[in-house]
């Protein structure tokens, strides 16, 4: 692992303009120590997504998560709406609920049977006084209730602030949102079973976010994508500091020579053959299209190992739900799932790359590269460069 000095020297050269920068140093994407303080510092000090709405889609349904290590809890409560818990006991600090369940109103401890609402406060503490005496002077119930994680919600992903201490939630979604504003408000529809699907990626999650960043690697690594969708048909998003990606000024799926799923109402002339792909940072992707968008989260789950979670979204219940449109939602779905496996191999080449002694994190290419050094620096300047 580079010590501070030797980090701090390697944070600036990626801080550079990018005709100088080089990329972030091998240890951030190798060394135990380096992914303990990505955790902190990116994870857990700042925003990230853990997750989607459509996993608790009924009052009572309550789903744990582990994010870098720390136990969350995301509920729906009665009104409709949804609250982020750490998952854990104010007793002893026993895990409160270990698989997606609905627990009606009332959170049960398994250990000693100490119970709490879905706003998070304590309502029965048995035998806590002693046999029989549910009650005690030293357990103030009103202070001692489950405690709530800074969250917030956009086209259904969920975003979490651990630590407390980052920005306001309508802050740092502000870029992103006037980007897609002509869909952030919009009625969305979560599209099953068949529309949702996961990769395991043996590699840094930083290389994925790189590769979904750029375009330029489309004519050799998709080239079934390419032949309708070329390289030169693409264009660059960039917001530093928030998000990067690309656009394509070409898309037109041919999933059906008859059926074709409704569009979002309301749009500008642009997105009649446009579609974008914005790398939010730090681990979400968005992915708009006229008549259909997908999300997904990147959850590291070590320094070479990263899980996908991808759904997609529909603009009616019919084109969600239907029979009529399930072909279409399947045929949709595979080849989002057959473009993101495609990009498998690359992100897994370069995680491997990342053993050769001495690599200095590689150069930028000016024109084509932009977004992907647009990242870097995030990640550089998050590290305390």
């Amino acid at each position: 692992m580079l010590d501070d000095q030797s980090l701090i020297s390697e944070l600036a050269r990626v801080r550079r303009p990018i005709g100088e920068a080089h990329g972030l140093p091998n240890a951030l994407y190798t060394e135990a120590q380096a992914h303990e303080y990505e955790r902190r510092r990116v994870f857990l000090e700042g925003w990230a997504s853990i997750g989607f709405g459509k996993d608790v889609p009924n009052p009572g349904d309550a789903l744990p998560i582990d994010h870098v290590g720390v136990p969350l809890l995301l509920v729906r409560d009665h009104e409709g709406g949804l609250k982020l818990y750490q998952n854990i006991c104010r007793h002893r600090g026993m895990i409160l609920v270990q698989e997606k369940r609905n627990f009606g109103g009332v959170i049960r401890c398994p250990y000693h049977s100490w119970c709490y609402s879905l706003d998070g406060k304590l309502r029965a503490t048995p035998h806590v006084g002693g046999p029989g005496l549910n009650t005690s002077p030293s357990i103030d119930r009103d202070k001692t209730g489950l405690v709530e994680v800074p969250m917030g919600v956009f086209m259904d992903v969920v975003f979490a602030n651990v630590s407390g201490t980052a920005e306001p939630f309508e802050d740092y979604i502000r870029p992103v949102r006037e980007r897609f504003a002509e869909f952030a408000d919009q009625q969305i529809h979560f599209g099953g079973p068949e529309s949702s699907f996961g990769l395991e990626i043996n590699a840094n999650w930083k290389l994925i976010v790189e590769n979904n960043c750029e375009s330029y690697h489309l004519p050799w690594v998709h080239p079934g994508l390419n032949s309708y969708s070329r390289l030169e048909d693409h264009y660059h998003l960039e917001v530093p500091g928030s998000f990067s990606g690309q656009g394509t000024l070409v898309y037109n799926p041919q999933l059906d020579p008859e059926l074709r799923f409704p569009d979002f109402p309301g749009l500008s002339d642009k997105w009649d053959t446009a579609a974008e792909y914005a790398s939010l940072y730090p681990n979400t992707f968005l992915s708009v299209h006229r008549d259909h968008f997908w999300a997904a989260r990147l959850e590291p789950v070590g320094q070479r190992r990263t899980l996908e979670h991808v759904n997609i979204y529909y603009t009616t219940a019919e084109s969600a739900e239907s029979d009529t449109y399930r072909p279409l939602r399947e045929k949709n779905a595979s080849q989002w799932c057959g473009v993101l496996t495609e990009d498998v191999f690359v992100t897994e080449g370069m995680q491997k790359g990342r053993g050769a002694l001495g690599f200095d994190g590689g150069v930028f290419a000016p024109a084509m590269d932009s977004p992907t050094h647009l990242f870097h620096d995030w990640v550089a300047a998050k590290l305390g460069a």
